[in-house]
């Protein structure tokens, strides 16, 4: 019986990474990793791939950031720049160590690296948005994302594996039915105008005209299972709750609620972690939304802290402040991109022109 590691590889190097012979495949992770990196390392070689790959070590950023001196923090790897600029795949494999050892860097350093980093990282996002560069980020489990979770590393497993269709005889197939079945979905709203959030606390409304639904049909993010735009800059009106709880470079927050006014938050509320905001909302373009979605892995059903599943979750939607997808048409530029989430599954509707297409939790079209 194949494992469930040699499945989880076969599926990110031909499903997600759609790997050629000669591909150049860039593979970023930690040291915990090492076991899926093995069988991804052993399929990518298999299939005529050209691999090259990065394990992090416990405490990696923290330590660079805390004795870098400026020469250092401005300093750019070449190879890294030419990766961006040149490979075909990039995997990314999330394997934290502790979630929260990045929470007391000193944020001037931290605003210079990532200054440093810009134009790479500009470089990186253009490629991806029209998968010049085919981008994965997946997730191997550790301890510290169990923790995080609530679960033991046993149930985390499980959990993680289930929200990537591992179970099923063919993990690919299933991932296609997702696809087909979301694309219907984008291709009527990619009909629409205006959509309208509504629930027992929320009601947003936002016009998508010009803009694109995004398909997310687990090549980018493994698990997906989300639909995915950029709202009009200027035309988000209302207000809106974000029941589940979320963290953000560190920082539990809980409860947050935004009012928003000609597309900018103009007022803002949270059950925890309120200060925290007051910061994040001084950053230029944190007061718009680069994103709004809508989370279909009806696999994943309740939050793990961890955005890469949450915001998946079945029966929710989510709106990121800050930076825009390009591929959806959106145009707010931040250093920022919040995804914050809430439940639809008791009496949650949207409404796309004024006509009813989803509620509790499930598209009606």
């Amino acid at each position: 019986m194949e494992s469930i590691l040699k499945k989880y590889a076969r599926l990110l190097v031909h499903y997600c990474l759609e790997i050629k012979p000669g591909d150049k495949l860039y593979i970023s992770t930690t040291t915990l990793a090492e076991p899926l990196l093995r069988e991804v390392y052993r399929e990518a070689i298999r299939t005529g791939a050209l691999v090259e790959y990065q394990m992090s070590f416990h405490d990696q950023n923290r330590i660079f950031i805390d004795e870098a001196n400026d020469q250092q923090l401005d300093y750019v790897n070449p190879a890294y720049r030419d990766m961006m600029q040149t490979y075909d795949a990039y995997l990314v494999i999330r394997a934290p160590f502790n979630l929260r050892e990045d929470m007391n860097i000193d944020p001037a350093k931290a605003a210079r690296r990532q200054k440093a980093m810009a134009e790479v990282n500009k470089v990186y996002a253009e490629r991806i948005a029209d998968r010049n560069l085919k981008r994965c980020l997946c997730q191997f489990p550790t301890q510290a994302s169990a923790q995080e979770a609530g679960m033991s590393l046993e149930e985390y497993e499980y959990f993680v594996y289930n929200a990537c269709h591992l179970f099923a005889d063919d993990p690919a197939a299933e991932w296609l039915k997702v696809r087909a079945e979301q694309q219907g979905i984008v291709d009527h709203l990619n009909g629409c105008e205006q959509i309208r959030y509504v629930n027992d606390r929320s009601d947003i409304s936002f016009s998508v005209r010009g803009r694109t639904w995004i398909n997310s049909d687990g090549r980018s993010n493994m698990p997906s299972g989300e639909v995915f735009t950029g709202p009009v800059e200027d035309s988000v009106e209302g207000y809106i709750y974000f029941n589940y709880p979320t963290v953000f470079m560190g920082h539990d927050l809980e409860g947050i609620t935004l009012h928003v006014k000609n597309g900018e938050v103009v007022k803002w509320e949270a059950k925890k972690g309120a200060e925290f905001l007051d910061e994040i909302f001084k950053i230029e373009g944190s007061r718009f939304f680069g994103e709004a979605a809508i989370g279909t892995n009806y696999n994943i059903q309740r939050t793990t802290r961890n955005i890469l599943f949450d915001e998946k979750i079945g029966g929710s939607v989510h709106m990121a402040i800050g930076q825009s997808y390009i591929q959806t048409g959106g145009k707010n530029h931040s250093a920022v991109h919040w995804d914050m989430i809430t439940d639809m599954r008791a009496g949650g509707r949207i409404y796309a022109d004024g006509h009813l297409i989803y509620e509790n939790g499930h598209f009606l079209i």
